[in-house]
């Protein structure tokens, strides 16, 4: 996603100042959960050849949205999530027939460093983080939990670099894989768009590719991710993304995920793609030359996917190719985003679930109809 368009969004929130953009998180009681007796329970989710599969061995169709706020409000300094985290909110997601949510991680904030305010990181943080998951769970949701902002050194996580970095990832990946090694019903993803190469994203990382500000920073790898995450008990799924900002799978640089991809000794990894309109690979020719490849070997998933990528088209002719396209070829997806920022890069208008514009709409009806 345009992380400019992800800033000027968080800005606007701390401007507006209102009260349920400013929730700090923690532990949700009992009594706000709500009834949720037609909820059926999750099963757990693992790879199975191409495909993931519930704990009975069942194909999962995964479609859901994005919520951002937790990779942003905590770096700025006035909270973790942006809008509510309660049931209702939860409820309303799951009201439109979605089945999983990506969770957006900010490593300062999850690691409690470079002068994260301690009511927004650390223990905080962590524990707001997996109280949301298991609010989720409560409603039918599996989590896709994602790391997307970090940052090298002792400069703050303020945005999306072009890479992990080598000073702080490996710790996050351990933590983030400590923490969530015994929830069965979660995907863990150690990085969401990158902009170097196959070699430097996927096998060894680098130190002439990435840069914070006007200067390199030593990057880290997918290889490292998946082994860190491993050595740590988590062994559950992992969602490696393609490169170019998720969006090129193959047929770029020389190379492609399935050629680069990690090893891993659980072969429990997913792909997953960035698809929006004006991107690179935006038409079904491209998907065909570049995706389906991929998903005859590897379960695939949209892990970010919309209209288009900054915001600009509030139509639905590129979103109305796209989900058919996934639906024929078993890949999942989750929409960007569960935010009521306005204008056309945004799903709501409202917590309470109302689509913000025609290709929102065109999302609700899809995923109610499947």
């Amino acid at each position: 996603m345009n992380e400019r368009l992800i800033v000027l969004a968080a800005a606007a929130a701390v401007l507006l100042g209102g009260c349920a953009a400013r929730h700090s998180g923690g532990a949700i009681p009992q009594a706000a959960l709500g009834n949720r007796d037609r909820v059926p329970a999750l099963t757990g989710l693992r790879v199975s050849g191409n495909h993931i599969v519930d704990g009975s061995g069942n194909p999962l169709h995964l479609q859901g949205v994005n919520r951002s706020g937790t990779e942003y409000a905590c770096i700025q300094g006035w909270g973790i999530f942006d809008g509510p985290s309660d049931a209702p909110s939860v409820q309303a997601i799951a009201s439109w027939n979605s089945n999983v949510v990506r969770v957006l991680l900010n490593e300062d904030c999850w690691l409690g460093i470079n002068g994260v305010n301690p009511l927004y990181g650390g223990t905080a943080y962590q524990n707001a983080i997996v109280a949301y998951v298991n609010l989720l769970h409560s409603y039918g949701l599996y989590a896709e939990v994602s790391l997307i902002w970090g940052a090298p050194g002792k400069h703050q996580a303020t945005y999306q670099p072009p890479a992990p970095d080598e000073d702080h990832s490996p710790a996050m990946w351990s933590s983030m894989a400590a923490t969530f090694k015994n929830d069965p019903d979660v995907i863990l993803a150690p990085w969401g768009e990158t902009t170097v190469n196959w070699t430097c994203f996927m096998k060894t990382g680098c130190a002439n590719q990435a840069k914070w500000g006007n200067s390199y920073y030593r990057t880290a790898s997918m290889q490292q991710a998946v082994t860190v995450m491993r050595g740590a008990g988590y062994g559950g799924v992992i969602s490696i993304p393609c490169i170019d900002y998720a969006n090129m799978c193959a047929n770029y640089l020389g190379s492609s995920w399935l050629k680069s991809h990690p090893s891993d000794p659980a072969g429990q990894l997913v792909a997953e793609a960035h698809v929006y309109g004006k991107n690179s690979c935006d038409t079904v020719s491209c998907f065909n030359a570049t995706m389906a490849p991929l998903t005859k070997q590897f379960p695939l998933i949209f892990g970010e996917t919309g209209e288009t990528y900054d915001g600009s088209d509030c139509g639905s002719s590129y979103i109305s190719t796209f989900l058919p396209w996934a639906d024929a070829h078993g890949v999942g997806y989750e929409a960007w985003t569960w935010d009521t920022w306005g204008g056309c890069g945004v799903l709501i208008s409202d917590y309470n679930g109302t689509p913000a514009n025609a290709w929102a709409q065109w999302v609700k009806t899809h995923y109610l109809s499947y």
